[in-house]
């Protein structure tokens, strides 16, 4: 079958087309995306505003022109920390559904963890063993680890890129007192659930998935998208502290001509270094592989069982 996917994410809303057939990968058959920076552009309060509500209905429907040329058999749309946490998600996901006719599924931050984990599973394989994910979003922080297809232990936390930018980050490049509050704030918040997570067997690998992660491979010298979805990526405990320094001596116009790095996500991508320093270092992990496949492709492969059934 030829399913469509729509993510909406707390930085970009992504259209994916894929050929999807239980027992298979699924297929990409077009992508595209708009950078509407949801959890940044927010009220104070986490409310959405009405341009962007506004954007995302038009980028909808023009999702839906494609999906008719493309001969996309059914659509997916889901939602996460971003409008998880606005207070008018209700008064949102009614108006996307006057205007387009499509039920927006907003994920808990568990069920968000918990597919991302499904997707790196399938992805990995068995012979991975036990593996400890970590996906650091625009609104959230998800970790979830263990040894089967489902997590042993899953957990959310309000530590996204874009959300802590706009918390802590006033100046341009920021301060130093910003970058230590920042980093207090994350490890506290890391710290609280390290416990939890850490019982029972050591992972045999950490694993990072998502933009965020991936840019911060980038930097520190992984290769590009062109050598494809198999080639070996990793992110070192090292590569990310190196990524610390570097970017927050720079302004966000320079850090936009980085290479791997996109300009919707320059500003926040030392947040997200942040982040990644603290749960790298709370877990002990040296380094975390880059996994090619997250959250789309765990929605994704649910539907797919779901259908097997």
């Amino acid at each position: 079958m030829r399913l469509g996917v729509l993510d909406i994410g707390s930085n970009s809303v992504h259209f994916l087309v894929v050929d999807a057939h239980y027992g298979a990968a699924p297929v990409p058959a077009h992508k595209s995306k708009v950078e509407l920076q949801l959890a940044q552009t927010a009220a104070p309060d986490g409310a959405i505003s009405t341009e962007s509500i506004a954007a995302l209905v038009d980028f909808i429907h023009a999702s839906q022109e494609l999906s008719e040329g493309l001969g996309v058999n059914q659509t997916i749309a889901f939602a996460t920390s971003a409008i998880r946490d606005a207070p008018n998600q209700s008064q949102l996901r009614e108006q996307v559904l006057a205007e387009t006719s499509v039920e927006i599924d907003v994920l808990s931050g568990e069920v968000e963890a918990e597919l991302t984990f499904l997707a790196v599973r399938r992805w990995l394989g068995w012979s991975a063993g036990r593996i400890m994910v970590f996906d650091i979003g625009g609104g959230s922080l998800e970790i979830a680890v263990g040894e089967d297809e489902e997590p042993d232990n899953a957990v959310s936390l309000p530590l996204g890129a874009g959300s802590l930018t706009r918390r802590f980050i006033r100046e341009d490049p920021p301060q130093e007192s910003e970058i230590k509050a920042l980093r207090k704030y994350v490890r506290l918040e890391v710290a609280a659930t390290a416990s939890m997570l850490s019982k029972g067997e050591r992972p045999r690998i950490f694993v990072g998935t998502s933009k965020t992660l991936k840019q911060l491979a980038r930097i520190a010298g992984a290769k590009d998208s062109s050598a494809g979805p198999y080639a070996d990526r990793r992110l070192t405990l090292r590569g990310v502290q190196e990524s610390i320094s570097r970017l927050s001596s720079l302004p966000d116009s320079q850090r936009k001509q980085i290479s791997g790095v996109s300009t919707g996500r320059s500003g926040q991508l030392l947040a997200g270094a942040l982040v990644a320093e603290a749960a790298m270092e709370l877990f002990h992990s040296e380094e975390l592989a880059i996994c090619p496949w997250a959250l789309r492709e765990g929605v994704i492969l649910r539907a797919l069982d779901a259908l097997s059934k």
